[in-house]
């Protein structure tokens, strides 16, 4: 049995013909008990997910870069992480309505490790430069999501406060503004806003000041040997970054997070309608 292309052939849930089948037991609880995040949710929370990744799965393609082959247990792995962001957006009863979020992309690549991809950037002066960047995920705007499988194995592990899945669909989730900028779409009534251009602001008045805090703390640490911040200092990259790596604490090690950055904590627990 090949899970991933039985569950797309079954996509044409997608025209209200039918549902995809569930995932296979004994493939979803070994993807469950593998992530400690996901582990700890309660059994009808448990569900709705298994429900939202069979259906991700119908939607999605996967392909293995490098003759890496795709198992099911690896696909399943991977909708179990991505739908863990959409588990409360979608309506009460039809929680499969959530992966609209979602619709901008089929492929999911699946490299054997670590990328090095060619970039190139123009100075103030105009000189174009060329470097190297090491990439263990990637969202492309109207396209694939590419994660490294390593990466994907060991998240939320010991120490581990990451999921590149996490991550690089959090980037999706923002994308749907049009471009990843760190302030994905948002509802009106979302942080007691009149409209969504209200809400806008108010978020960006609440994040932008703690993106450029974090920066400031990093450059203390680098500079002066002051404590590090507690979040991973890619964070730093740039807004967009500094959203997907909250959104990875936030749901892999919550608890930290709330602690850390509560005003963000509560940003984020409202956006994915967690309350």
């Amino acid at each position: 049995m090949n899970l991933p292309r039985l569950l797309h052939r079954a996509s044409r849930w997608l025209r209200g013909l039918s549902a995809p089948p569930p995932v296979p037991p004994a493939l979803w609880q070994s993807a469950v008990a593998h992530y400690p995040f996901i582990a700890r949710l309660p059994a009808p929370a448990l569900a709705r997910l298994e429900r939202l990744a069979r259906y991700f799965l119908a939607d999605k393609q996967f392909t293995g870069a490098h003759d890496l082959r795709v198992t099911d247990a690896m696909a399943v792995a991977i909708a179990a992480q991505a739908c863990l962001p959409l588990l409360w957006l979608g309506r009460p009863h039809k929680p499969e309505t959530a992966l609209l979020w979602y619709d901008d992309f089929v492929g999911i690549v699946l490299q054997p490790g670590e990328v090095i991809a060619r970039r190139e950037s123009m100075d103030s002066a105009g000189l174009v430069h060329q470097y190297s960047e090491v990439l263990i995920g990637e969202a492309m705007p109207r396209g694939p999501l590419m994660l490294s499988w390593p990466a994907v194995q060991q998240a939320g592990g010991a120490q581990d406060r990451s999921s590149v899945v996490i991550h690089e669909c959090a980037h999706k989730m923002d994308m749907r503004s049009g471009y990843a900028d760190g302030c994905p779409p948002l509802r009106r009534g979302m942080l007691g806003s009149h409209s969504a251009a209200h809400a806008r602001r108010l978020w960006a008045a609440l994040w932008e000041p703690a993106y450029r805090y974090f920066c400031e703390q990093l450059t203390l640490a680098d500079r002066f040997g002051a404590p590090y911040p507690w979040l991973d200092p890619y964070a730093a990259t740039a807004p967009a970054e500094f959203f997907a790596v909250a959104c990875e604490a936030h749901f892999v090690c919550p608890e930290p997070f709330a602690l850390e950055y509560p005003q963000l904590a509560a940003s984020l627990r409202e956006f994915f309608n967690q309350n």
